[in-house]
């Protein structure tokens, strides 16, 4: 396991790689478009670049075996949260999926997972 201050830099790395590359391109890849316009979700690609702008992660998965990728928290439209999985590539971010998460998973404002 890393010391806090290689965690708090490997993080404070990752917030500046999905600024930067999202704001050159953000490519929405068909699981996240097939999953954010279930009817039980309907989440619009602008509550996605919000969420995509504010930067929380939540979760950091830089060994990720497609390449690192991040879970991120936002709200989108009437406050609701959104959780985006993001992974930025040189030209784009890409959107992996966004869902509304369940509150029985998640605590803390569903920023951490319970374990059950």
């Amino acid at each position: 396991m890393k010391p806090d201050n290689d965690n708090m830099t490997d993080q404070t790395n990752a917030i500046k790689s999905v600024r930067l590359i999202s704001e050159k391109k953000i490519l929405f890849l068909p699981h996240a478009v097939r999953q954010m316009s279930r009817p039980d979700r309907m989440i619009s690609t602008a509550e996605v670049r919000n969420v995509v702008r504010k930067v929380e992660i939540i979760e950091d998965y830089p060994e990720n075996g497609r390449g690192h990728s991040s879970l991120i928290l936002g709200y989108g439209d009437e406050g609701r949260p959104i959780h985006v999985v993001c992974s930025p590539k040189s030209e784009y971010l890409a959107i992996i999926t966004a869902y509304i998460p369940n509150k029985n998973g998640w605590e803390d404002n569903c920023r951490k997972r319970k374990i059950s």
